[in-house]
């Protein structure tokens, strides 16, 4: 743990885009913040901010976001600057590439994920010829 790095706190309340129950949009979503989905969405997301999918809502579509909270279904692959939370009723088909992925008990996820933490990229081979001399 790195002393003196502030956690970054989620804020999953604030949101600025809806897409309510009964709902179906199909598109391109491109946003600076927070966006919530209750119903359907087929296309394309990418936002700034955050991604909440609620019990009711699925999404078909590929993703870009800072963090994104599933409680419905998404399929279609994603990337992630900070946390996935996949919650108990949550389910995700599709390839994740993500600082930190949280799967609850009772989640779905049936795909790939690709942990990328930031750290600099060290050289993990030894050296042969010089762990021979």
């Amino acid at each position: 743990m790195a002393f003196g790095k502030k956690k970054e706190e989620v804020n999953f309340e604030k949101v600025e885009t809806l897409i309510g129950v009964g709902t179906h949009i199909q598109g391109v979503i491109s946003s600076q913040g927070t966006i919530r989905v209750d119903g359907t969405f087929s296309g394309e997301i990418k936002t700034q901010g955050d991604l909440v999918i609620g019990d009711s809502g699925a999404i078909e579509a590929n993703i870009e976001a800072r963090n994104v909270l599933v409680a419905g279904e998404i399929k279609g692959n994603l990337q992630v600057k900070g946390k996935i939370e996949i919650t108990p009723s949550g389910k995700v088909i599709g390839d994740i590439k993500v600082k930190n992925l949280i799967v609850d008990e009772g989640a779905t996820f049936k795909g790939s994920c690709l942990m990328d933490t930031g750290q600099a990229k060290t050289s993990a081979k030894p050296n042969i010829d010089e762990a021979a001399k």
